[in-house]
């Protein structure tokens, strides 16, 4: 014979519990350059992500970019701009820890390659937090996947498929993942105007979605 489950509240305080010892564990961590998988971080790590117990939203991007490392603020630059403006909040609600997580692939700024370009997240911080982290936010109700490395993560399946592809299937992804309900989306860069002007439909159709679901989530919490 097997016991009742604990009770919601205890459950709860054992999931901050453990989220207050991940995060610890995330600012202090230094895997990246005392025991690296392949070349070590250029530079000291230096986290930057945005997480609390009660968030009912993610956004789940790449890595901290140059701006964002320097001000310690994850997407803290245009393409955060674009970002807010899909979501249809402004900095004030984004920055809100309580109501909107921001949980990248890799944690610190990963460096700039040969042409100038963000180098990929450290695959050490995948390896070694995410699936502890996501295990203790069972309040996530809607993921932002941004990019390639989040959606391999979240959304394995759609490895094979072209990025385009997999966000213009969003409409089946979010009913698939329901309830914690997954939204494909591009990377905000201005690098992706291309990309938009060629896909209209993202901004006729999607970010209208979009913005829906965040302000349902936010409106349910306060």
């Amino acid at each position: 014979m097997t016991g009742r489950p604990p009770p919601a509240d205890v459950r709860r305080r054992a999931d901050d519990a453990a989220l207050a010892e991940i995060v610890a564990g995330i600012n202090a961590c230094d895997r990246c350059v005392r025991a690296p998988v392949g070349p070590p971080l250029p530079q000291a790590p230096r986290p930057v992500f945005q997480l609390s117990a009660t968030a009912r939203i993610a956004v789940c991007g790449q890595a901290p970019g140059n701006l964002a490392h320097r001000a310690r603020r994850p997407f803290f630059d245009p393409s955060g701009v674009r970002l807010r403006g899909w979501m249809g909040v402004d900095e004030a609600t984004f920055y809100d820890a309580s109501r909107i997580a921001v949980i990248p692939m890799g944690f610190c700024f990963p460096g700039l390659d040969k042409n100038g370009g963000d180098r990929p997240p450290r695959r050490e911080c995948r390896a070694t937090w995410h699936d502890a982290l996501f295990a203790v936010l069972p309040r996530l109700q809607l993921l932002l996947c941004i990019g390639r490395y989040a959606l391999d993560y979240h959304l394995p399946a759609t490895r094979r498929r072209t990025l385009t592809d997999v966000v213009a299937s969003w409409r089946e992804i979010a009913a698939a993942t329901a309830p914690r309900t997954v939204m494909a989306l591009p990377h905000p860069s201005w690098r992706n105007n291309a990309w938009l002007r060629r896909n209209p439909w993202f901004e006729a159709e999607q970010v209208p979605e979009l913005r829906a679901r965040v302000a349902a989530l936010l409106a349910a919490s306060g």
